[in-house]
């Protein structure tokens, strides 16, 4: 469902570790919003509800909510380092268009609710 970069492992895995709460996975969705009509949402958690779509990806968790799953079907989550600082960068094939920001988009079946980015 979701590819992630041996570099984003990397750095997940870091994060992961610095954290002091036990049992957390990363979570990756999708909401309403951003200028072109969803946005992503991507962090650490600890909350797990049964209709959750979970899975393991190089030793760590990722958890998907049953509503963003149909956006986010091979998505590739990359990280990549640069002169002011390091970022996750996202590639989803699902995206018909995206905003500048590279945080929002839209897909061929649904525009979403857009909104100031």
């Amino acid at each position: 469902m979701i590819d992630v970069t041996q570099s984003a492992v990397v750095k997940i895995r870091e994060m992961l570790a610095s954290e002091e709460v036990p049992n957390l996975f990363l979570r990756v969705g999708v909401r309403s919003g951003g200028c072109s009509g969803f946005s992503y949402g991507m962090g650490f958690d600890d909350d797990y509800a049964e209709s959750d779509t979970r899975f393991n990806m190089n030793g760590f968790d990722i958890v998907v909510d049953q509503d963003s799953a149909k956006y986010l079907n091979g998505l590739q989550i990359d990280y990549k380092e640069a002169e002011m600082g390091g970022g996750f960068t996202i590639f989803n094939p699902n995206a018909t268009a995206t905003c500048g920001c590279g945080s929002s988009f839209r897909t061929k079946e649904e525009a979403g609710v857009p909104s100031e980015c």
